[in-house]
């Protein structure tokens, strides 16, 4: 099924959203890689703030490329999502709702989805610069010094995402294997 959604997300829309639905999401979202996702963990642990409010919103795992003259952001593709999977359940533990990569998440990350009522979105690898189209404004919010893995709030208009893994913890990767398995 296709669904525009808003982003910051809504916990009537999470519970809304089945796996394998197609999305186009409009709103505030942020981007974080694996250096980002690192320091923002260990200031967790210290108890010491982090640069975004986690509540509600959504994490594109994703670094980009330089923009051209006259545009936000440079190709915007995914990158793999269980480089993150070690700090993806303490984020969604304090608010974080939604996640788009690309890949498999592991068991500890389907968990933290069922139990936070979240929701884990793939977008298309290899589709970077299309993707970039629908990113309408890009500013670094932190962590300036990691250069394309800085934090970055974007505003996004219908981009494009797959439900992988709903809140209620049907993952796509398993029962697309399942129904086109020979038999």
């Amino acid at each position: 099924m296709e669904k525009h959604i808003s982003a910051p997300l809504k916990d009537e829309t999470i519970r809304e959203l089945k796996s394998g639905d197609y999305v186009y999401i409009t709103g505030t979202i942020y981007t974080a890689r694996d250096a980002a996702h690192k320091r923002m963990y260990e200031s967790m642990l210290a108890n010491e703030a982090i640069p975004m409010n986690l509540e509600n919103n959504i994490i594109y795992y994703m670094g980009p490329s330089p923009a051209r003259e006259g545009r936000p952001i440079g190709s915007a593709g995914p990158t793999t999502s269980s480089r993150m999977d070690k700090y993806a359940p303490k984020l969604m533990d304090c608010g974080l709702k939604g996640m788009i990569g690309k890949g498999k998440r592991s068991k500890e990350v389907v968990e933290a989805i069922v139990r936070n009522k979240a929701v884990y979105f793939a977008a298309v690898g290899g589709a970077g610069a299309l993707l970039s189209k629908a990113i309408k404004k890009s500013t670094v919010i932190a962590y300036d010094d990691l250069g394309t893995e800085a934090i970055r709030k974007l505003e996004v208009e219908n981009l494009p995402a797959i439900v992988v893994i709903d809140s209620n913890g049907n993952n796509l990767y398993e029962t697309v294997v399942k129904e086109y398995r020979r038999i």
